[in-house]
């Protein structure tokens, strides 16, 4: 079995479970904010690892005409938000 390793964390089949979650596109700095808190919050409690996940261009949309996402330079200072709170 392979593991990787994501700073103090590792992640593999013979390890605890580890929960990759957030919004399936990145919509706003405030709604990024708001997922991050709740899911880290929720996770704290529960003492399971947590790794905050979201894209800033989705571009497997069903219709060619429905929003990527805001871009990386717009995600890139709420990535740091994200990661400094």
């Amino acid at each position: 079995m392979h593991n990787i390793k994501i700073q103090n964390l590792t992640i593999g089949n013979n390890q605890p479970f580890a929960l990759i979650a957030g919004p399936c596109a990145l919509e706003s700095r405030e709604h990024a904010l708001f997922m991050a808190k709740e899911l880290s919050e929720l996770t704290t409690k529960k003492n399971c690892p947590f790794i905050f996940k979201t894209s800033f261009d989705k571009a497997n949309r069903s219709n060619i005409h429905s929003q990527r996402g805001i871009g990386i330079e717009a995600a890139l200072d709420i990535f740091s938000e994200i990661r400094e709170t």
